[in-house]
């Protein structure tokens, strides 16, 4: 089997490509990304491309399966949004349109994305937990959630005019680990907390070994659809031990970072600040049924691993399911 993987260099595939290589029934992974991955492997061959180069497709003809984890989660420039929203765009949407296009050109059976629970947007009114079926709602300012949620609608119109192309849709949750994305991973382990005016507001999350293995889940049983992807058993936002109150309410805080953003690309968008207030909460089952997958790792256990690899205490009460 001969596999794609996009976003080769970044935090997920860091995860996901020793787990895939060791495959005996891999016969060669195609990485490409704009920088190299730090792994490497004489069955990995590195492409230093941009998913929007137009040469893709000839890089595609012989694959068997495409992974596309290529995604811009921060903003690539400094200053006000409008600055370097398009840019943003071009990369995330057009360029994926561009990538499921050609692979649907040259023939590739089976594309498996990683979408993201941020598609859902955190909302007073979500269900607890949020099932396949309820809609995309995005945050509006919070260009992540903003672009996984347009390329979701794109996607359905591009999976009923593409029959023969089976796509998978992984909606994962934050994701926290070794390699995991520098502000979540300092979210989970901050020693500062807030005013919350909902100390036991259910959180979730994704340890980085359970993403990796439903991607791997996915590769195994190929189906078509949307699956979401998080640990289980979800915890309340007080249980993680802080050490410092900060005097700011998640509104409060809102409105500093966004006074904040324009100097620095390091706080991502405002709007991931409504996962403070609001509940995201998936159902999994799905992806348990159908796919055979199931997390190692709780929330508790995920954050507590993560907490333990910095030199923090652990939650009080964890475990490894």
């Amino acid at each position: 089997m001969r596999i794609m993987v996009t976003g080769a260099a970044g935090h997920t595939a860091a995860a996901l490509l020793p787990k895939l290589l060791q495959r005996p029934d891999i016969e060669q992974v195609l990485a490409l990304d704009i920088r190299a991955p730090a792994f490497s492997s004489n069955k990995m061959r590195y492409l230093s491309m941009d998913i929007r180069d137009p040469q893709l497709g000839k890089h595609l003809s012989a694959v068997d399966c495409l992974i596309h984890l290529a995604f811009m989660v921060l903003s690539p420039r400094l200053g006000p949004q409008a600055r370097w929203r398009k840019e943003m765009q071009d990369i995330n949407i057009y360029g994926s349109q561009h990538l499921f296009q050609a692979a649907a050109k040259a023939g590739v059976e089976h594309i498996i994305y990683t979408s993201s629970i941020a598609a859902y947007g955190a909302w007073p009114d979500n269900p607890v937990p949020i099932e396949e079926s309820w809609p995309c709602r995005p945050v509006p300012g919070f260009a992540y959630s903003e672009d996984k949620a347009a390329l979701e609608s794109w996607l359905s119109d591009f999976c009923a005019r593409e029959p023969g192309t089976m796509v998978t849709r992984l909606r994962l949750h934050a994701i926290i680990g070794p390699h995991g994305q520098k502000l979540v991973n300092a979210i989970a382990t901050s020693p500062f907390a807030l005013r919350m005016q909902h100390p036991d507001l259910p959180i979730q999350c994704l340890h980085e070994e359970d993403a990796a293995s439903a991607l791997l889940a996915a590769l195994n049983q190929p189906q078509g659809g949307i699956f979401n992807i998080a640990a289980p058993d979800p915890i309340p936002w007080s249980s993680i031990p802080r050490r410092w109150q900060l005097p700011f309410s998640p509104r409060q805080l809102h409105r500093l970072h966004r006074s904040l953003r324009p100097f620095s690309r390091t706080l991502g968008d405002p709007g991931w600040l409504q996962a403070l207030e609001n509940p995201l909460i998936v159902d999994t089952r799905r992806a348990q049924q159908v796919l055979g997958w199931q997390a190692r790792y709780s929330v508790a256990a995920a954050l507590s691993s993560l907490r333990q690899a910095q030199g923090l205490s652990p939650l009080k009460a964890w475990r490894v399911s």
